[in-house]
Parts: C-alpha cells; sequence; structure tokens
C-alpha cells in the first residue's frame, strides 16, 4: 500500500507529507483546494505523464516521493536490476527544461520503465475512465481483463503476425506482368553494372588512402630523404645513431670505474637500439616509395567508377555489395514468383487455419466469461441500487485482427421494461459512475494491485445511490486499500482515514495544505460538505448521525 507521500512544488502545494492507512482513505476540502493535484502527485510516482506545468510558479523543480510498504517481490525488480525491498521508495524530479529523473530504492530508471512498475501498485480511476465505457473500442479489453486471458491472447496474437507476415509477402510478390517485366529489367540492369565494376569490399578507402599518398608523393620523400639523414648522417657529419653510438661506447668505458654508471650505460644503451631499428625502417620506407602520374590517374579513374556506383547502390563498396545480393535474391525471386507464391499460398492457408482455430478458443473463452462478468456485474449494481439494471456482452464477428476475431459491445437497460440498448445510449452520469464503480470491483477481484484510487468518481450521484457506492467502496477497502477524492458527505463518514485539503494565501501567495482530521475534525469537514461555510448546530448533528450510521457501526462490530 501507498503509506506516505512527500510531494514539493506541485502546482499550489509548496511542500507537504501525507501519510495514509489501510482501508478506506478519502479526501475532501473544497473545489479547487487541491484535491486533485495530489492524485497527480501519485500518478506522477507511478510513471504518469507529468508536465512542467505542474511546477509551481517560480520554483526551479517539482519533486514527489512516495512509500509503498508490503510490495512484493515482483519480477519488475529482477528484470530492470533494481534492489528489492518490501519497502520501496519511488522518486520523481520534474525541472523546468522538461527533464524527468525517477528512481526507485535509489537506482535510476526511465520513466517507461517506472510505469510498468506504477501499473502493479497502484490503479487509478478517474472521470475519465467513465468516459471510456462509452467507447466500444475498450470494451474488449475490460472483458480479457476480467477473463485473465493473456496467456491465450499471446498464443493468438503470435500465429495472427505469422499470418499478417505471410500477406505481405504473397502482396509483394503478386503483381500485373507489365509492372513485373519493368522490374526484372531494372534489376538485371543493376545487377549487370555492378558486377561490371567489380567492386571489392573496402576498395573505396583503399584507394583514397593511395591517392592521398600518390598526391603528397614528392613532400613524403623529401621528408623521409631528411629523416634518414638526421638518423644515420653523412660524410660530413654523425646521425643520431652514430652519435649514440659513440656515447654508448663512452659510458661502458666509465661503467668499469664506477657502478654509478651502469644505469646510465644500460639507458644510452637502449636508446641506440631503438634508434638503428627506426634508421632502418626510416631508410626501408624510403626506398620503397614509388610513385608515378598513370598510376595516380588509374585511380582517380576506378574512384570515378566507385563513386557514381556509391550515389545509386550506398554509402561504401560494402553498401554495394549488400545491394547487390538484394537484386539478385529479388530477382530470382520474381522469376520463380509463380512456385514461390503457390507455396506460400499453401503456408498462408495453414497459418489461417491454425489462427482461426485459436480465435475460435479465445472467442470460446471470452463468451464464457461475458457471462459470468454479467453475472457479477448485475450483483455489484444491485447493491449499488440499481436492481432493475440489465446487463449483457453482445458478440460480433470479425475477420482475424491482431485482437482475435470478436467485438464485443456492452449493452444495457436501467430501467424494467426497456430493451437493452448500447451503453453509451442509455447510461446517465450517475449510472455510468455505478456501472464504472461495479467492473472496477469485479476486476480488483482479479488483480493483485494494493492500492485502488478513485478521483472524484461519484459525480453525479446522490441520495440513496451515494450511500450504496459509500458502502461498496467501505466493502472493497476490506482488501485493498482504497483512496477517494470526493464531495459527498456519505462517503467521507464512512472513511477509515480522512484528509481535509485547504488552501490559504500568504503574501500574496497560494498555499495548499493537506491535515487528517480527528472525529472533532471530521464532523465539522461533513457538516461542511452538507451545508456548505454556514455550519449550524443541525448540519452537526446531521454529521454526528452520519458518523454514526448503522454502516459504520455494522463494520465496527464484526
Amino acid at each position: 500500500m501507498l503509506s506516505l507521500l512527500h510531494i514539493e512544488n506541485i502546482a499550489v502545494i509548496e511542500q507537504a507529507d501525507i501519510s495514509f492507512d489501510r482501508g478506506f482513505n478519502v479526501l475532501t476540502g473544497e473545489t479547487g483546494a487541491g484535491k486533485s493535484i495530489v492524485i497527480d502527485a501519485i500518478s506522477a510516482i507511478v510513471g504518469e505523464r507529468a508536465y512542467r506545468d505542474m511546477i509551481r510558479t517560480g520554483a526551479q523543480k517539482a519533486s514527489v516521493r512516495g512509500i509503498f510498504t508490503q510490495v512484493p517481490e515482483l519480477p519488475w525488480f529482477a528484470e530492470n536490476g533494481v534492489a528489492y525491498d518490501p519497502e520501496t521508495v519511488i522518486q520523481r524530479e520534474i525541472f523546468l527544461d522538461g527533464k524527468n529523473i525517477c528512481r526507485v530504492n535509489g537506482c535510476l530508471v526511465t520513466v517507461s520503465i517506472l510505469h510498468k512498475l506504477g501499473i502493479q501498485l497502484i490503479n487509478i480511476h478517474g472521470q475519465h475512465d467513465s468516459a471510456a465505457l462509452f467507447d466500444e473500442e475498450n470494451h474488449l479489453s475490460f472483458l480479457d481483463a476480467f477473463a485473465g486471458n493473456e496467456a491465450l491472447r499471446e498464443s493468438y496474437r503470435e500465429s495472427y503476425d505469422t499470418v499478417a507476415d505471410l500477406r505481405r509477402q504473397i502482396d509483394r510478390m503478386t503483381m500485373d506482368e507489365g509492372e513485373k517485366l519493368r522490374r526484372m529489367e531494372t534489376l538485371k540492369y543493376q545487377i549487370a553494372e555492378i558486377e561490371k565494376a567489380a567492386p571489392e569490399a573496402g576498395e573505396d578507402t583503399a584507394l583514397e588512402d593511395r591517392r592521398k599518398l600518390l598526391q603528397n608523393a614528392e613532400k613524403l620523400s623529401q621528408g623521409m630523404d631528411e629523416a634518414v639523414q638526421c638518423l644515420y648522417g653523412d660524410d660530413d657529419s654523425d646521425g643520431a645513431a652514430g652519435l649514440l653510438s659513440q656515447a654508448e661506447y663512452a659510458l661502458a668505458r666509465l661503467s668499469r670505474f664506477s657502478d654509478s654508471f651502469a644505469a646510465l650505460h644500460e639507458k644510452v644503451a637502449d636508446l641506440k637500439y631503438q634508434v638503428e631499428d627506426a634508421a632502418e625502417e626510416a631508410r626501408d620506407a624510403r626506398d620503397n616509395l614509388s610513385y608515378s602520374a598513370d598510376e595516380l590517374e588509374r585511380i582517380e579513374s576506378r574512384l570515378d567508377v566507385l563513386h557514381r556506383l556509391r550515389r545509386k547502390y550506398g554509402a561504401t563498396c560494402e553498401d554495394i555489395l549488400a545491394y547487390l545480393d538484394h537484386a539478385r535474391a529479388e530477382l530470382d525471386e520474381i522469376e520463380f514468383a509463380d512456385d514461390h507464391l503457390e507455396k506460400l499460398k499453401k503456408k498462408l492457408e495453414k497459418a489461417e487455419a491454425a489462427a482461426w482455430e485459436k480465435a475460435e478458443t479465445l472467442r470460446q473463452n471470452r463468451q464464457e466469461n461475458a457471462e459470468a462478468m454479467s453475472r457479477r456485474i448485475l450483483s455489484e449494481l444491485s447493491q449499488l441500487d440499481m436492481p432493475r439494471v440489465q446487463f449483457s456482452c453482445r458478440f460480433r464477428e470479425l475477420e482475424l485482427t491482431p485482437s482475435g476475431a470478436d467485438a464485443v459491445a456492452f449493452y444495457m437497460s436501467a430501467n424494467a421494461g426497456e430493451a437493452l440498448k448500447p451503453l453509451s445510449k442509455v447510461a446517465s452520469g450517475g449510472e455510468l459512475a455505478r456501472i464504472m464503480l461495479a467492473m472496477k470491483n469485479v476486476l480488483a477481484e482479479k488483480d493483485k494491485i494494493g492500492c485502488l484510487i478513485f478521483d472524484e468518481v461519484d459525480t453525479g450521484v446522490s441520495g440513496r445511490a451515494a450511500q450504496k457506492v459509500a458502502e461498496k467502496l467501505k466493502s472493497l477497502a476490506r482488501f485493498k486499500q482504497v483512496l477517494c477524492v470526493t464531495h459527498l458527505p456519505q462517503l467521507a463518514a464512512l472513511a477509515d482515514t480522512h484528509l481535509l485539503i485547504s488552501k490559504a494565501e500568504r503574501g500574496g501567495r497560494t498555499y495548499t495544505s493537506v491535515t487528517p482530521l480527528d472525529r472533532e475534525g471530521r464532523k465539522r469537514e461533513l457538516a461542511r460538505i452538507i451545508g456548505g461555510t454556514h455550519i449550524t448546530e443541525t448540519t452537526l448533528k446531521s454529521a454526528e448521525e452520519m458518523l454514526l450510521s448503522p454502516a459504520e457501526d455494522r463494520k465496527e462490530n464484526g
């Protein structure tokens, strides 16, 4: 669960430490006080998108740190080289230049890698998730999440990818005769041009090096003559080798009289041998220097040929040879296309049969789970004061697609006697919120995520329905940590931990604070939610009664 959240310079929150507990945690406060900012901060540490606009005005960066306790030893830790600790610390810094620095237990990770951990720790549900129910494109993913059929989908996807690849190959080979002849002529010309030039790997680099040498041959020759003369000397003077030889001889004689000259003699002797070796190498290099204007002309001509090939077929001789291999293979494929096409079609027929078999298995799994999910959702909705609602998943068969051969749409009827219609056509805002809550509750039974966050999902819900929603969230909090941002007193009254988000002005700046409420503080906050800023004895009494509601009393007494 998320036990502690530290926030610095996120929007109107300059600094805040928020402690969460097990069970049902509720955040309340005036509109604009910063409740959703807390959710944004949590989103940041689980790898959701963060923007520079989140940074408090005047600050250079924003920082969020979260401490998660009782974290299971997820494979993510070993896969990403992060030390596992059941008390996991996640930190994220957001800078004005757009840079993000993320750490898990002190180890740097990327935002995308952090997100892979985050989705295993927290499930955040906001108002946009309820809107996602209107889009039938999302309904199949809801069903698959309930079915837990990832292995079946992965197996099908492998078969589908094989089918898609074979179809692409067949499409490439299926062309009209005119196009085929034009392509063959182009390939034959290109192959002949490259084969006639006969480039060799590395030839262009070697020729360019040789050309550079020939272009500077006279300077090289003069330089080598000078080097040899300096090393060997001439009739008028000794060279370096001769002088070192004389020095070595003199020191050798001195070392006979004193051991103190022995080390110096060894150094000079080593230098003499090195210089003699260098002198021989310089002389050989000078003697091997040979060049001619004809050779330079031949190299220029050859490089011109290679340059024309490189403009057409690649930046280097290796690229040209690779293109030649590709052109030969493509020409061979076209010339023998009919035979190859027939083989591909037979492969495709088998691959499609295998894919359809897996698609049927996946469809059967989905249909079975659709019935089970519908029953569970109806049971949840009945508890959420929608006893007469009807709900079903309707299937439509498709051709093979990356996700299978099914389209799924949720249909419902909110009132008795009405026909089932697409969800988007019949659900009101309050009904949609309850349907989404029912689905979250059903899906929560399937996953191992320990913390669920609900950001104002009670929009459009009031009265008895609000009480039912509150009791459902309270029930869910028996098995999961639940964090809920709400404006409903029914939800706030059932909280195990109640946090008040409030803002104030100091020195012309807005500051947001987070305060855990005791029983008296909760009563006054409930009274404010019920009656507004003018709190009366009546609203305080109503708040007191809500805190002693039967639902809470039942929970406390087991």
